[in-house]
C-alpha cells in the first residue's frame, strides 16, 4: 500500500502546476492564491510534528470548496519545511476517490495526509465541518446559486483558518500512532 501512496503522490503535481493549469475560475484560483496567509503560529504549529508529511490532494479547478481550501494548504506546505502537497484530479484516480468518500458522495477536495513512509494517516475534506453542517442542514433551504453565496461568504470570512486548524489538529492526532505503526 505504501508503494501504491509513493506511486500516486509523485503522479499528482505541485500546486504550482495545478494552479498553472486551470481553466475553470482560472482568476479565482489566482486571486485566492495571491491572498492566501499562513499565519506564523499556524506554520510553527505544522513545523512542530516530528518528520515529513506529505498532503495528496483530490481536486479539479471547478471546485468552489477546492478553490477556497487548497491556496491556504499550499502557502502551509510552502512555509513548512517538513510538508510537501501534490494534487491529483479526481478521475485521475477513481479507486482513490472512492476510498475517500464523503456520506457516500465523490466530493472534493479531499486532503490525504501521508507519513514519510507514505503510510496514510488520514483524511480531510470536502470543507471545514461547521459549514458543512450548514451546507447539509440549514443551506439545502436555500436556492443553489443563494446557498453558493452564502458558501462563498462564509469562505471570505473564515480566510483559510477553519481548514487549516482541522487539518493540523487531524496531523497532530495521528501523528504520534501514525508514526509509531
Amino acid at each position: 500500500m505504501n508503494n501504491l501512496n509513493q506511486s500516486r503522490f509523485q503522479r499528482a503535481v505541485p500546486f504550482e502546476d495545478f494552479l498553472a493549469s486551470t481553466v475553470e475560475n482560472a482568476d479565482l484560483w489566482q486571486m485566492t492564491t495571491k491572498r492566501a496567509v499562513v499565519d506564523t503560529e499556524t506554520a510553527a504549529r505544522a513545523a512542530e510534528l516530528p518528520g515529513s508529511w506529505h498532503l495528496l490532494v483530490i481536486a479539479d479547478d471547478w471546485c468552489g470548496d477546492a478553490v477556497n481550501s487548497l491556496p491556504y494548504l499550499a502557502k502551509l506546505a510552502e512555509l513548512t519545511p517538513n510538508w510537501e502537497m501534490r494534487v491529483i484530479g479526481r478521475e485521475a484516480d477513481p479507486e482513490l476517490m472512492d476510498r475517500h468518500l464523503t456520506n457516500g458522495s465523490r466530493s472534493i477536495p479531499v486532503v490525504i495526509l501521508l507519513d514519510e513512509r507514505f503510510t496514510e494517516c488520514g483524511w480531510w475534506g470536502p470543507r471545514p465541518s461547521e459549514l458543512q453542517e450548514w451546507v447539509l442542514g440549514p443551506g439545502r433551504e436555500l436556492p443553489k446559486d443563494e446557498r453558493y453565496r452564502e458558501v462563498r461568504r462564509w469562505y471570505a470570512r473564515d480566510r483559510g483558518r477553519t481548514t487549516l486548524d482541522e487539518l493540523l489538529t487531524l496531523a497532530e492526532t495521528v501523528a504520534a500512532t501514525c508514526r509509531a505503526a
